[in-house]
């Protein structure tokens, strides 16, 4: 009895591990097992395309033996460009070795991470996969002429549903993805900002020397950037005229950070963020956190979120949020309203508040901020509601998580007894 006893524990507790692992891949790992690969495997690390895979949960990897690598290598393409051919070679999509010869209609089109990033025109950035007569399958990229001479040679590894890698013949050729990468120093930061919805933001910027040469002088180092969209940004503009000259390059600054962070280390790295405005006594710093695949933005003003990728070219990314993050430094919370007393209750409120209501209207005039001030302003009312949602978010999976470890500690007794 005793030893059934034990078994069933053991089957549970190997059961949780398998859930607990279920979800989760690591391509280097996977390929650090076939060493004809290596060199594959090592630039998946130094283009930081390694954490991107590792993140998303449906997705095929297109590798290529280090004899494809050194040919792809002879050609002498700077990091930046590498990091976009391999790219291509990542499939939003899972496709094992038993899929790839069952394609409906003998052709299939897959979104690839090259498209993802908003670089590849249009939809160039898919890949053609055709299952040929015979058993043969071809690879190529949807613009590159209808040409499919990169060819299935054998599944290296298989995690059903969630990754694939496959080794295929040679690299895919694409005009676009092999186009020599800007530098950092090259980069137009501003114009890629002004081109994709941040114009605002970026004419803001440029307008203020001291930021934009702040900006300038970390690109590269490492630099990562914030843009608030048009609209939000031109709603608070009105705020931003209200600073000092000091604060507005502050305040331009806060937007910035001196190093380069993917989507994925923003995934991964969760807490205090430093920024270019971060100065001793000056933190000017906000709080990272992800929910899932969201990733917010937090001080303790208000809450942003991040929408979308402009470029993620290391050293240089850049990410547009929803609303304009505001720093302690230079503003305040909006106070929450008192609740009103019910009914019955108001004929015995206390002659006091009355005084209260008004030493709390004139803590609210004084909050704005005039062209000589030194107060912080205040937030957008609605602010505050989205970090008590961030924390009654924060609180139910929190809730869930504990409410599933009880729930097994309570079947790993009731089978012990």
């Amino acid at each position: 009895m005793m030893e059934q006893r034990q078994h069933v524990v053991l089957l549970i507790f190997s059961a949780f591990l398998l859930f607990q692992t279920s979800n989760a891949h690591n391509i280097t790992r996977l390929l650090a097992k076939h060493p004809s690969l290596s060199t594959f495997n090592h630039y998946l690390t130094l283009t930081h395309l390694a954490p991107e895979i590792n993140r998303r949960t449906t997705i095929t990897v297109l590798a290529l033996d280090n004899a494809a690598m050194s040919s792809l290598l002879d050609k002498n393409p700077s990091i930046y460009t590498i990091k976009n051919i391999l790219s291509l070679h990542v499939l939003l999509d899972y496709f094992g070795a038993k899929k790839l010869h069952q394609i409906r209609n003998g052709t299939a089109l897959a979104a690839t991470m090259f498209q993802a990033t908003g670089v590849a025109p249009g939809v160039s950035g898919f890949v053609n996969i055709t299952d040929f007569k015979g058993g043969k399958v071809g690879f190529g990229a949807e613009d590159n002429g209808g040409s499919l001479n990169s060819f299935f040679v054998k599944s290296v590894e298989e995690l059903p549903y969630n990754i694939s890698v496959i080794q295929i013949s040679k690299a895919l050729p694409y005009v676009v993805a092999e186009a020599p990468t800007p530098g950092p120093s090259e980069l137009n930061i501003t114009g890629i900002m002004s081109a994709h919805g941040c114009k605002v933001f970026a004419d803001t910027l440029l307008a203020n020397p001291e930021a934009m040469r702040t900006y300038e002088d970390n690109v590269n180092g490492g630099l990562t950037v914030f843009c608030p969209m048009d609209d939000p940004f031109k709603a608070f503009l009105p705020k931003y005229k209200n600073l000092t000259a000091s604060k507005k390059a502050s305040f331009l600054e806060f937007f910035g950070v001196p190093v380069y962070q993917s989507l994925s280390m923003l995934k991964s790295n969760n807490g205090l963020m430093n920024t270019l405005a971060t100065d001793g006594a000056s933190k000017f710093d906000f709080t990272v956190q992800n929910e899932g695949e969201e990733v917010t933005l937090k001080t303790r003003v208000n809450t942003v979120k991040i929408t979308g990728t402009l470029i993620d070219e290391q050293p240089v990314a850049i990410y547009t949020i929803d609303k304009v993050l505001m720093p302690k430094e230079l503003f305040k919370a909006a106070l929450s309203p008192a609740p009103a007393p019910a009914p019955e209750e108001a004929a015995d409120a206390p002659k006091g508040s009355k005084s209260k209501t008004k030493s709390k209207s004139k803590t609210k005039s004084k909050a704005v901020p005039t062209p000589d001030s030194d107060s912080p302003a205040e937030s957008p009312d609605d602010d505050p509601a989205d970090q008590v949602a961030d924390d009654d978010n924060a609180a139910m999976c929190f809730g869930a998580e504990r409410l599933a470890v009880v729930g097994l500690s309570f079947l790993l007794v009731f089978f012990l007894l």
